[in-house]
C-alpha cells in the first residue's frame, strides 16, 4: 500500500501535464483519505469516479486521463488493473472517434509484449520517426496531445510505455535498452528509421541513452530528468529517494525495496559511455530534483559533447514549467532533425515569451 502523501505530492506533476487545473484536482485530492482496494475515499475510488463522470459526459479524454491518475503510480490489485483497462479502452474510443490516424501496433518479443500507439506510419512515404516514451510511472496515453502534432512537423510517431509499465509485459532489466531497437524493426519500411530521434524522459532516458550507443539508426536523444549514474550507485542518495519511486522500481524489477537498488547498480552510465555519444543530446534538468541527484546532470554536462541543456528551478517534472518543457523539447527534436524553419522559429518565439516573459504553465 502506497503512502498517500506522497501519492498526492508526486501526482502533481502528472496531473498539470495532463492539463489538469489546481482547482480541479485540489478538491479530488482532498476527498482521498487512504490507497485501500477501490472503496469510497479511496485513491482509486475517487480518481475513478470522476473518471465514470466525465465518461458519462462524452468527455472521453478528460476521463483517460483521470483513469490513468486512478492506476498511479503502478498496478497492484484489481482497482488500479481495472482503472488501466478502462484507461486504455477509453483512449481507444477516443482515437477512434477523434483522431482515428491514431492506430495501435503490438510487438511480440520473446521476453514480452510492446503495446504502442502509432500515428503517420506509411510505406509509400516513410518519414523521419519520433519515438516517444515516459518514466516509471507513465503511460503511453499521456502522449495524446502530442501524436495529434506530429504529423503537421513531418514525423511519424510512436509511443509506449517502459518495460513493465502500463500495457508493456518486457521486464525492465539490463537488456531494456534492446526495446528501441525492436520498435524500430516493427516499423522499418512504414517509417525511416534510418533517422529516429527519442523523446524519452525520466528512466526511460536512460534507456534511450543507452540504446543510442548500439544502434546508429538513432540520431538523438531528448529527455528530462534522467538517471545517469550516481542515481544507481550513490547509496546516500538512494536513502533520500521517495519511497514511491523505490516501491516503483522494486515492482518493475521484481525484486524487495531493499534490494533494488542493488540489483541496478550495474546500470549506471560511465563517462566513457557517455563519452562515446556521437548523437545530439538535448535535456531538461529540474534544480530542486528529489528523486535524481544533482551530479547526473553535471555528468551530463561535462561527459556529452555538444549537449544542450534547459535548467528549471522546480521538483522533479519541473511541474511548474510544464509548458516552457513541452515547448523546449519538442524544438530540440526539431533542430536536430532540421528543416521546418517556420515552426522552428514560431516554437522559439513563443518559449521565449513563457520563459522570459514570466509565464510558467499554460
Amino acid at each position: 500500500m502506497n503512502d498517500i502523501a506522497e501519492l498526492k505530492n508526486f501526482v502533481v506533476a502528472h496531473t498539470r501535464s495532463q492539463g489538469l487545473p489546481p482547482e480541479h484536482y485540489d478538491p479530488l485530492l482532498a476527498r482521498v483519505q487512504d490507497d485501500g482496494g477501490g472503496t469510497p475515499g479511496s485513491w482509486t475510488y475517487e480518481w475513478s469516479a470522476e473518471a465514470d463522470r466525465l465518461a458519462g459526459q462524452g468527455r472521453l479524454l478528460d476521463a483517460c486521463v483521470h483513469y490513468n491518475m486512478a492506476r498511479f503510480p503502478y498496478v497492484d490489485g484489481p482497482a488500479r488493473q481495472g482503472a488501466l483497462e478502462r484507461c486504455t479502452e477509453t483512449f481507444d474510443a477516443w482515437r477512434a472517434e477523434a483522431f482515428p490516424a491514431i492506430e495501435r501496433l503490438d510487438v511480440t518479443l520473446p521476453a514480452g509484449r510492446v503495446r504502442c500507439w502509432t500515428v503517420g506510419l506509411d510505406a509509400a512515404e516513410p518519414r523521419p520517426l519520433l519515438v516517444m516514451t515516459g518514466g516509471i510511472v507513465s503511460v503511453k496515453e499521456q502522449w495524446a496531445p502530442v501524436l495529434t502534432q506530429l504529423g503537421d512537423l513531418g514525423f511519424a510517431g510512436v509511443v509506449t510505455e517502459m518495460p513493465g509499465v502500463g500495457e508493456n509485459t518486457l521486464p525492465y532489466d539490463a537488456d531494456s535498452p534492446g526495446m528501441f531497437s525492436a520498435l524500430l524493426d516493427a516499423v522499418t519500411g512504414r517509417a525511416d528509421v534510418s533517422r529516429t530521434y527519442a523523446l524519452a524522459l525520466s528512466f526511460s532516458g536512460h534507456l534511450a541513452l543507452r540504446a543510442a550507443l548500439r544502434d546508429d539508426r538513432i540520431r538523438g536523444v531528448v529527455g528530462a530528468g534522467l538517471p545517469v549514474r550516481d542515481f544507481f550507485t550513490d547509496t546516500g542518495w538512494q536513502r533520500r529517494v521517495p519511497r514511491v519511486t523505490t516501491d516503483t522500481l522494486a515492482h518493475l524489477t521484481g525484486t524487495a525495496p531493499e534490494k533494488v537498488y542493488d540489483l541496478i547498480r550495474d546500470w549506471a552510465l560511465t563517462g566513457d559511455e557517455l563519452a562515446a555519444l556521437r548523437v545530439p543530446v538535448a535535456h531538461v534538468t529540474s534544480l530542486r530534483d528529489e528523486i535524481i541527484p544533482p551530479a547526473d546532470a553535471r555528468h551530463l554536462h561535462e561527459e556529452v559533447r555538444g549537449i544542450r541543456l534547459l535548467a528549471h528551478d522546480d521538483v522533479h517534472g519541473s511541474p511548474s514549467y510544464f509548458a516552457q518543457t513541452r515547448l523546449w523539447t519538442l524544438l530540440s527534436v526539431l533542430r536536430m532533425r532540421g528543416g521546418y524553419r517556420a515552426e522552428r522559429t514560431a516554437l522559439t518565439s513563443e518559449f521565449a515569451r513563457l520563459r522570459y516573459g514570466g509565464g510558467r504553465s499554460a
